[in-house]
């Protein structure tokens, strides 16, 4: 009896219960091929506001289906599959459609991989491989088309290239070997460099125009490009941080632009949670950008295009983002179930301000791509149901204030979604 009691007192006392949701978009799933591209196209927080501004507004106007599968016997191996198609749908010749097929030799580790793509494109078969030593900061990646439509095409898309990367330093380039060069020699069709110094990044690209003449691209019709970035805090889900950058666009366009990566505590007010759970964890991302294009004689003075925006995932069913531009501004909503698999449904309307013409967009993913449960926990990240709460010891400094999440712990232990990414540029 006196156990029973006991036992009953304990479990009235529970610690308090934070949620920690998924995110919708898997951070690591948008970096995974970063060893097959060029660093400078990846850095300065680029990633983030294209998926701040670009991902889910994209579909306005269309029809999405997507599919992202991966077998559980073999978690190396996965394939994606996308088709777009027009929202009035009486333009077939608007289908557009890609599915990639991946294997990759570490579950943990995609910098090392190989992927076939199928595309209804100019080149509608393509490979893509690339090994990276991490002990030696060495990285080696090629691009072949396999059964080109247009000879130029496949010219053009085939690479070679070479990289190295390290914790703070970066540099690399490609060749295309199918390109016609006058000295038949292999000429770079693009070089790349960069370096950070603590919160400062700096980094700068050159991009032949496909002429292969060397040394007339380099200090004439070649596309050079300069980028400095600012940036404060980690590179983590859980990790509030912000960026300053500016950057010079392929000697045509100055591009400044901000964004901000927010985590938050707030309330949870549901009748259908537990006594213990006193809080929820959300992520608000907000930017802007201003672009300002080079007068040109072919195109004529170009207007300054500037656009801000912003999204709120207030937990892990629903995500709202909104925009607002001189070109275009959106809205869109994002609703996700997370059964096994999950599913994403969203809804766009993007107004075009030139046009005068607003256009809506649906989309529907399907994914099982691990993650969906948590398997492993940091030491403040206790896991108590498979349902994503976690309890958090010492998050409430007093009784009825705001419950700040400490996050001070080893991130090796955290689910894949939250955890920081390796430190390699």
């Amino acid at each position: 009896m006196g156990n029973a009691l006991s036992s009953w007192f304990h479990k009235e006392s529970l610690s308090p219960v934070v949620l920690v949701p998924p995110l919708f978009e898997r951070p690591y799933f948008a970096t995974r091929s970063r060893m097959a591209e060029s660093s400078y196209d990846l850095l300065f927080s680029k990633l983030a506001r294209a998926r701040l501004f670009e991902m889910y507004f994209e579909e306005a106007g269309q029809v999405m289906a997507s599919l992202i599968l991966q077998p559980a016997d073999d978690p190396r191996v996965d394939v994606t599959a996308c088709v777009r198609a027009p929202f009035d749908g009486e333009t077939p010749e608007g289908f557009t459609g890609e599915a990639v097929f991946r294997w990759q030799r570490d579950a943990m580790d995609p910098n090392t991989f190989m992927d076939v793509t199928v595309a209804s494109s100019d080149s509608p078969f393509k490979l893509r491989a690339c090994t990276y030593d991490a002990t030696r900061g060495i990285g080696v990646f090629t691009v072949l088309p396999l059964a080109p439509n247009k000879r130029a095409k496949a010219a053009e898309d085939a690479k070679l290239g070479v990289r190295y990367a390290s914790t703070n330093f970066t540099v690399g380039t490609t060749v295309s070997p199918l390109q016609y060069a006058p000295s038949n020699l292999w000429v770079p069709s693009a070089v790349w460099m960069a370096g950070k110094a603590g919160p400062i990044t700096a980094g700068v690209q050159f991009k032949s125009a496909g002429m292969n003449y060397l040394m007339l691209e380099l200090f004439g019709e070649g596309n050079w490009s300069y980028a400095v970035d600012y940036g404060v805090g980690g590179k983590g889900p859980l990790d509030p941080s912000f960026n300053f950058c500016v950057e010079v666009c392929d000697n045509s366009k100055l591009v400044a632009s901000y964004y901000h990566h927010l985590v938050v505590q707030r309330r949870v007010k549901n009748p259908f949670e537990l006594n213990e759970v006193v809080g929820i964890t959300n992520y608000v991302d907000l930017g802007f950008e201003f672009e300002h294009s080079k007068y040109r004689k072919d195109t004529g003075s170009q207007l300054p295009r500037l656009q801000v925006a912003g999204s709120w995932q207030a937990n892990k069913n629903v995500l709202m983002k909104a925009k607002l531009g001189s070109g275009s501004s959106g809205l869109v909503l994002i609703l996700k179930s997370w059964w096994q698999p999950s599913v994403t449904l969203s809804l766009a309307a993007v107004r075009d301000h030139f046009q005068g013409k607003t256009k809506l967009g649906f989309g529907l993913r399907v994914e099982n791509f691990g993650g969906v449960s948590y398997e492993r926990v940091d030491p403040n990240y206790v896991m108590l149901t498979p349902t994503k709460q976690h309890i958090a010891e010492g998050i409430m400094r007093e009784t009825g204030k705001r419950p700040m999440l400490q996050q001070d712990g080893s991130s090796a232990s955290l689910p894949v979604e939250l955890r920081r990414p390796d430190d390699v540029m």
